[in-house]
């Protein structure tokens, strides 16, 4: 028996593949090994047949069920060769017993119900493997979606804006409509020779399936030159963005129908587009609220003051309590991101920051010496007394 073909090794995908993965395999294979793309290439067309005859039993769920359990192999042979000139290729039925089919066979002369029976189970196990054997056309694909990362700064993030993005996208084909042929019209199918079935042996017997080459329509054509088949070619755009306000870090805006062409007139796919955002040296965002850390003396800390700081609106006031704490973090209403969606507008939390005095000169000290005997409190008393 000839040696088992690993049909997934030929369509170089996993054991496993899904139905969309085994089908684009083989699309892209065919481009690549189609007889009219490379003419008188005999080891191309002998690629391309061990293709069609993978794809014929991969791309059926029953035949694929079967071959998964216990694998067969087979071989297309020309229609109206002879059993004398057809070297068969065989099915592998390894694990499955003839026994019963071929017993009822032999006894078909003790009467018209054996014959019948043998008949039936013959019939339905080879059924299995043959029943749906038509020319799987190519169905409409919609086209791959595009994912583009765009770096924007802080300020663009925070009030919006337009920009203009370069990409590669694919294109239906203006040579050949999509349609993948080229001129010169359709011609009769030198595999079936028109007649859109081709004869395959299995074992000593002789079985009519679809034209692998020519999918059961009797008739090939050429190779559209620009797109060698595809339907599609690649070319570069412009892409006029809105980056709307408030948009976040990490946010992926989509648009739509500036992905890559569809097959045969189904629709393009979209453009996806991650949004990166430089952080800002002052500014840090959280959410729809902005943070920022500002320093105050030890005199507007302790008795209280009012004080600008920056929001990205411009400069606002912000009124320090008696006694703020170093680390103590201050609300600003209103004065963060403002998120459409929400229809509302974060808010600026300030933590505030205490610098110490520089000691420079010797007031500087007596003033502290000063402070120091009016607040002689231990600040760390409550520390002691819990250690």
């Amino acid at each position: 028996m000839a040696t088992q073909e690993d049909y997934y090794k030929v369509l170089g995908v996993e054991r496993g593949a899904s139905d969309d993965e085994i089908r684009k395999a083989h699309r892209r294979l065919v481009r690549k090994y189609h007889p009219d793309v490379n003419p008188g290439d005999k080891s191309a067309e002998d690629r391309f047949k061990k293709i069609q005859e993978a794809y014929d039993i991969l791309s059926d769920s029953k035949k694929k069920q079967m071959y998964d359990q216990h694998g067969f192999y087979s071989e297309h042979v020309r229609p109206n060769a002879g059993n004398g000139g057809a070297q068969p290729g065989g099915f592998g039925f390894e694990g499955f017993d003839f026994s019963d089919v071929f017993s009822g066979a032999a006894g078909a002369g003790a009467g018209q119900q054996a014959r019948g029976s043998a008949g039936a189970s013959f019939k339905d196990l080879f059924g299995q493997f043959f029943r749906g054997q038509q020319h799987h056309e190519e169905e409409p694909e919609r086209g791959a979606d595009l994912e583009y990362a765009l770096d924007i700064d802080f300020w663009q993030a925070i009030k919006g804006t337009q920009v203009r993005l370069a990409i590669n996208r694919q294109e239906v084909c203006p040579d050949c409509n999509g349609t993948g042929q080229g001129t010169g019209g359709t011609q009769t199918c030198p595999e079936c020779h028109g007649k859109k079935q081709v004869e395959q042996m299995v074992g000593a017997m002789r079985f009519t399936i679809t034209c692998p080459r020519c999918g059961g329509s009797g008739k090939t054509s050429n190779v559209c030159y620009n797109c060698k088949g595809e339907g599609r070619v690649s070319k570069p755009e412009t892409v006029e963005v809105r980056i709307p306000a408030g948009t976040q870090p990490g946010s992926r805006l989509r648009v739509a129908g500036k992905g890559n062409a569809g097959t045969q007139g189904a629709p393009a796919g979209d453009l996806y587009i991650t949004v990166r955002i430089a952080p800002h040296p002052f500014f840090r965002r959280e959410g729809d609220n902005i943070e920022i850390r500002v320093p105050v003396t030890v005199s507007e800390a302790g008795l209280g003051a009012k004080i600008e700081v920056p929001t990205i609106d411009g400069r606002a006031l912000l009124k320090i309590p008696q006694g703020t704490q170093n680390g103590q973090k201050l609300r600003l209403r209103e004065k963060g991101v403002s998120n459409p969606r929400k229809n509302s507008r974060g808010d600026q939390i300030v933590e505030i920051f205490i610098q110490q005095p520089d000691v420079a000169d010797e007031r500087t000290r007596e003033l502290l010496r000063e402070l120091a005997k009016v607040t002689a409190n231990d600040p760390r008393a409550d520390m002691w007394a819990k250690v």
